[in-house]
Formats: structure tokens, sequence, C-alpha cells
């Protein structure tokens, strides 16, 4: 049968420690990442699959498996006790689809004109709908900001927006008529015709 590739499970946020465990113990080991945007113009290089590492064994070697897990690494990915496997051919797919996606600027959310996001920046929050989306993680996106009942055009960094599934519905953002107690705003409230 020779060698194959397993699925190993990690500690959250390990990937990479549980890779340097068991290339250690001269197992070759595959942790496919992708980069993407973080705080500021740069980008980070993450797990394509948090949680999970690959690793290539030959299941007929005597003592197979011959290695222990660490600290880091959980064990082998099985169903009821059947352990799934990949060939070589889909492992050199996957790797040459993680090349691809970091050749152009990784894994990123791209918006259209019209989407509705959430504005979560530390100094502007609040409901607003995608002008023009940039063509890289580092552009930032132009939108236009509900604020003060007006819509403001703003440019905001991508890792300060997240997607709304449904647009805001429109009563929630109508424009107040009154000042509280009574008393309404110039423009509002009942017309008072002048007499003779």
């Amino acid at each position: 049968m020779g060698h194959q590739w397993y699925v190993v499970r990690t500690r959250p946020r390990s990937e990479k420690l549980a890779a340097k465990e068991l290339d250690q113990d001269n197992i070759e080991v595959f942790s496919p990442s992708v980069k993407t945007p973080s705080v500021g113009s740069g980008t980070i290089e993450g797990p394509l699959f948090p949680g999970y590492i690959l690793i290539r064994l030959d299941p007929e070697s005597d003592g197979w498996p011959s290695f222990r897990f660490g600290q880091h690494a959980l064990g082998l990915v099985n169903f009821d006790g059947e352990l799934p496997w990949l060939p070589d051919e889909v492992i050199a797919e996957l790797k040459q689809r993680c090349d691809r996606i970091n050749q152009v600027g990784g894994v990123w959310t791209r918006y259209q004109p019209g989407d509705w996001v959430r504005v979560v920046s530390s100094t502007i929050q609040g409901v607003a709908q995608v002008v023009n989306d940039g063509k890289n993680p580092q552009t930032p996106v132009r939108v236009l900001l509900q604020l003060f009942e007006r819509l403001v055009p703003v440019q905001v960094h991508r890792h300060e927006l997240q997607p709304l599934e449904e647009s805001p519905d429109e009563k929630t953002h109508a424009p107040r008529r009154t000042r509280g107690s009574g008393r309404w705003i110039r423009g509002f409230g009942p017309r008072v015709s002048a007499t003779a």
C-alpha cells in the first residue's frame, strides 16, 4: 500500500507546534496555511483547516503508528476505528491551491457594491452600505455609513467590517420626530394655520 496521508487533530491554535513535534520524529508533515488580512496593512499566515494537520505514514510498517503524539497533536482522525487517508495527488493539488490563494493576497472577504456591513472600528461604529471594494486585502473599502440620520462616505479597513445577512430595517433608522416630552422637532408635528 505504501505511504499515505492521514489527518491529525491538534489542540486549538497549536497547528505549528504539533507539526514541529511530529517533524522531530522524522514524520513528513503538511500544515496547509493561507494569508489573511491583519490589523493595519499587513497579512498574517494562518491554518487553512484550524485544528488539523496532515502527516504521511506507511500503515504497513512494523509497529504502525511508530510515533507518539505529543502535547499539541491529539491523535489521528478516525471514524469508528477506520482511518481515512488521502492520496499524494490530492495533497499535491491542495499545496498548489494554497500557493495560488497566497499569490493573490490570501483569503479575504470581497464585498459587492450595495452589500450591507457593520463597521466595528475603534473610532466609529454603525451600519454601512458598500460603495466600492478594493482589488487587494490592503485596500480600504469605501462605504456609506449611517451616522446621525445621514449617509456619510468613509473608507474603512477590511478587518473593521462584518457582513450583515440582510439589509437593515428602514423603520429602525427612521428620523426622530420629537425631542421627548411631546416637543416636536421642526418640520414635524401638527401644522398650525394662520388665521386672519
